[in-house]
C-alpha cells in the first residue's frame, strides 16, 4: 500500500506545481523546449514542468535614478548631472527575446543618451530650458529602447552641480543684471517725471491764468505749514509792467 502512495504523492505534487498565479500587473513568457510559445496572464496559468518554462515579467511603471554624470557642455563648461527615468513593458515577449537584462539595458542607455545629448546644449540651455532637454531626453531614449518592447514615459534632469568659480560668476552676473534692471527702471521714472514737467509747463504757458491758480495753491501749501510769516502775493502783471519799463528806457 505505501508503494502506490508514494507515486500518487508525486503526481499530485507535479500536478500542483502546474499551475501559477500571475498578478493584474505581471504576464508570463512561456518557452516550450526551448522555443517562444505565447504570452499567458494574469490569473492561473497551466505550466508544464520539464516541457514548458516560464519568465515573468513585471507591466508596472519602473522609477530609475540615474547616476551623476560629469558632462562637458557645448561652451566647454564642466558639469555632475543625474536624472531620474520612468518607463514600463509594454511587449513581454520582446522584453525577454531582445535583450538580456533589460532593466541593465535601459539604465545603461540612460546614462550614455545623458551625456550624448547634455553635451550638446550650453550652460544657459541646461539651466533654461529644463522642459524642452527633457523632452528630447525621452524621445532619443525611447526610439532605442522601442525593439526590446520598453516605453519610456518621461525623463526628469533633476540636479546641475556646478563648480564653485562657476557658482561665483552666475552670480556675480546675476547680481550685475539686477543692478541694471534697477538703473533702467530708475532712468524710466526719470525721463517720464521730466515729460511730465514739460507737459506742465506747456499747458500752464497756454493758459495763463492756470499760472495763477498754481500761485494760489502754493501760498495755501505754506500758510498751512508754518502759521510764523505773513505770504503777501504779488500780481504776475507787475513783473510784466516792470520789464516793459527796462525795454522803454
Amino acid at each position: 500500500m505505501d508503494f502506490l502512495m508514494t507515486p500518487l504523492i508525486l503526481l499530485a505534487i507535479l500536478v500542483f506545481s502546474m499551475f501559477k498565479v500571475l498578478r493584474e500587473y505581471e504576464r508570463g513568457v512561456i518557452f516550450l523546449f526551448g522555443r517562444f510559445w505565447k504570452v499567458k496572464g494574469p490569473g492561473i496559468i497551466v505550466v508544464v514542468p520539464g516541457i514548458q518554462k516560464m519568465v515573468k515579467v513585471s507591466l508596472r511603471t519602473v522609477v530609475m535614478d540615474v547616476p551623476p554624470q560629469d558632462i562637458i557642455t557645448k561652451d566647454n563648461v564642466t558639469v555632475k548631472v543625474n536624472a531620474v527615468l520612468y518607463f514600463r513593458v509594454i511587449d513581454s515577449k520582446k522584453a525577454i527575446i531582445e535583450v538580456e537584462d533589460y532593466l541593465y539595458a535601459t539604465s545603461q542607455l540612460s546614462q550614455t543618451t545623458l551625456r550624448s545629448v547634455l553635451g550638446q546644449s550650453t550652460l544657459d540651455d541646461l539651466l533654461s530650458n529644463r522642459e524642452e532637454i527633457n523632452a528630447h531626453l525621452q524621445k532619443v531614449i525611447d526610439e532605442q529602447t522601442e525593439p526590446w518592447g520598453v516605453k519610456v514615459a518621461n525623463v526628469e534632469v533633476k540636479n546641475v552641480d556646478l563648480p564653485q568659480e562657476m557658482q561665483r560668476a552666475l552670480a556675480k552676473q546675476a547680481e550685475a543684471e539686477r543692478e541694471r534692471r534697477a538703473k533702467v527702471i530708475n532712468a524710466q521714472g526719470e525721463f517720464e517725471a521730466a515729460q511730465k514737467t514739460c507737459d506742465a509747463a506747456d499747458l500752464i504757458g497756454a493758459h495763463p491764468p492756470a499760472l495763477q491758480l498754481r500761485f494760489f495753491q502754493t501760498l495755501l501749501d505754506l500758510s498751512s505749514g508754518d502759521g510764523t510769516h505773513t505770504y503777501i502775493p504779488i500780481p504776475f502783471d507787475l513783473f510784466d509792467s516792470l520789464r516793459g519799463k527796462d525795454k522803454g528806457s
